[in-house]
C-alpha cells in the first residue's frame, strides 16, 4: 500500500513505463516469496520480538534505500535496464521484510498471548491493519506533496526502521509463560490447567487440505485485486472519467467500511466457525468488483468502497484465525509463512496483469472481469467445501 503511492514518481523518477515498473515490481515481489517461508520457520526458532525488531530496522533501510534509488540509477549512467535492476531490489526488500516478515511476525505473536477472545483481539488488531491500509495511501499522498516524493521515504524509513523497531524491542515479549503469565492474561500461579492448543499439524500435512489452499487462494485474491487497484488507483479512476482526488478519496470511505465489517465480525467469530466469514468476504469482494466494472457510475464507486472496505474487513479477521484454527500453534509460523509466500505472489500478479491489460486491451475492463470470474469460482468451492477445525 505504501509502495502503490509512489508509483507514478517512480516512473518519473527512473524513466520507466509503467508496465516497466509493473514489472519490476513482479519479479521483486514474486523472488520475495519464495523466502517467505524460510522466514516463518525463523519466526517459529528465535520468536517474533527478535525478528519483529531484525525485520523493522532491514525494512528502514530498504526503503531509504528506495528513496535514492534514482540518484544511484543516474551514477550509473540511467539506462531502462539499470533502472529496471535497482528499483527490482527495492520492491523485494520491501515486499519480503514489509507485508511478508513483519505482517505475518506480528500477527502470530499475538495469537499465542489468547485464547479464549483470539477473534475479538485479532479483530481489533486487523481493524488498525485494515484501517492503516486504507488510509496509508492518503497519508503518504499529503507527505508527497508537503515533502515530496523523496521526503516522504526517509519519513517512512525514520518511523519504521528507528520508531518501531525501538518500541518492539522494548514491549514485545515472545510469549505469555516468558513473563510468569498464561494466554488472556491468567497468572501462571493462580492456574494449573493448560492451554487448549494441544493438536497441532505440520506444513507438510498442512498443504495436503483442501482447506488450506481455498483459504489462500481466497486471501491471495485480495492482495491480487487490492494491490492491482491501489498500485494504479490514479489511472484506473482517470480510464472511468474520474480525477485523481475522486481516486485518493476512494480510501476513507473504504476505510470506515472496513472497521465496521472487521469490528463486527471479531466479535461474532470467537464462538462461530469460519466457513461464512470466508463466504462473506468473497461475496463482499465480488460486489466491490461489480462496482469497478461500472466506477464510471456513482452507484458503482459506492460498490467499490464497500466491497473491498468490508472485504478487506473480513480478510484481517481470517488472516489471523485461519492457521491456528485448522492447524494449530506448534508450527504456526511455517505455515503462516507459506501462506504469506502465495499471498505476496499473489500481490505481484495484480499490478503486472493490470498493466499488461490496459496495454492490450486500451482498459482495465477486461482484467477486471476475469477477477471477478475467479472470485465467483473460489465462492462456489467455498460454500462446497467441508471445513473441519481443531478443537
Amino acid at each position: 500500500m505504501g509502495m502503490a503511492v509512489f508509483t507514478d514518481a517512480f516512473i518519473d523518477a527512473l524513466d520507466l513505463t509503467r508496465t516497466e515498473l509493473s514489472m519490476a515490481y513482479l519479479a521483486g515481489t514474486v523472488c520475495s516469496s519464495i523466502f517467505l517461508t524460510r522466514a516463518g520457520r525463523w519466526f517459529d526458532l528465535f520468536g517474533g520480538r527478535l525478528m519483529i525488531s531484525l525485520s523493522s530496522i532491514a525494512l528502514g533501510v530498504m526503503v531509504l534505500y528506495i528513496s535514492i534509488v534514482d540518484l544511484i540509477s543516474d551514477y550509473f549512467g540511467k539506462t531502462t535496464l539499470i533502472s529496471f535492476a535497482l528499483i527490482f531490489i527495492g520492491y523485494f526488500g520491501v515486499r519480503f521484510l514489509g507485508q511478508g516478515v513483519l505482517s505475518s511476525c506480528s500477527q502470530n505473536i499475538l495469537m499465542f498471548w489468547f485464547v479464549k477472545r483470539r477473534g475479538l483481539v485479532s479483530g481489533l488488531r486487523g481493524m488498525m491493519v485494515s484501517f492503516g491500509f486504507a488510509i496509508a495511501p492518503v497519508v503518504l499522498a499529503a507527505l508527497i506533496v508537503q515533502f515530496g516524493w523523496r521526503g516522504a521515504l526517509w519519513f517512512m524509513a525514520l518511523l519504521v526502521g528507528v520508531g518501531f523497531s525501538t518500541v518492539a524491542l522494548i514491549f514485545l515479549r515472545d510469549k505469555p509463560e516468558s513473563c510468569g503469565l498464561l494466554p488472556d492474561g491468567g497468572l501462571r500461579q493462580e492456574h494449573t490447567e493448560t492451554t487448549p492448543d494441544l493438536k497441532s499439524q505440520t506444513v507438510h500435512q498442512a498443504r495436503k487440505t483442501p482447506v488450506f489452499w481455498i483459504y489462500s487462494a481466497s486471501l491471495g485474491m485480495h492482495a491480487m485485486f487490492g494491490t492491482a487497484l491501489t498500485f494504479h488507483v490514479v489511472s484506473v479512476f482517470s480510464h472511468a472519467g474520474r480525477t485523481a482526488g475522486e481516486a485518493f478519496g476512494y480510501f476513507l470511505p473504504a476505510a470506515l467500511f472496513s472497521v465496521v465489517a472487521n469490528l463486527s465480525a471479531s466479535w461474532l467469530v470467537d464462538n462461530r466457525p469460519l466457513k461464512p466469514f470466508l463466504i462473506m468476504m468473497l461475496l463482499a469482494f465480488i460486489v466491490g468488483a461489480w462496482g469497478l466494472v461500472h466506477l464510471d457510475e456513482e452507484w458503482g464507486f459506492w460498490l467499490l468502497a464497500i466491497g473491498f472496505g468490508a472485504g478487506g474487513g473480513l480478510w484481517a479477521v481470517l488472516s489471523n484465525l485461519t492457521y491456528i484454527r485448522f492447524f494449530g500453534p506448534l508450527h504456526l509460523g511455517e505455515i503462516s509463512g507459506l501462506s504469506a509466500a502465495i499471498t505476496v505472489f499473489a500481490s505481484a500478479i495484480g499490478p503486472a496483469a493490470f498493466s499488461v491489460g490496459l496495454d492490450v486491451f486500451g482498459s482495465y475492463d477486461v482484467i477486471v472481469k476475469i477477477c471477478l470470474t475467479l472470485l465467483v469460482c473460489l465462492l462456489v468451492c467455498a460454500i462446497l467445501l467441508e471445513q473441519k477445525e481443531l478443537a
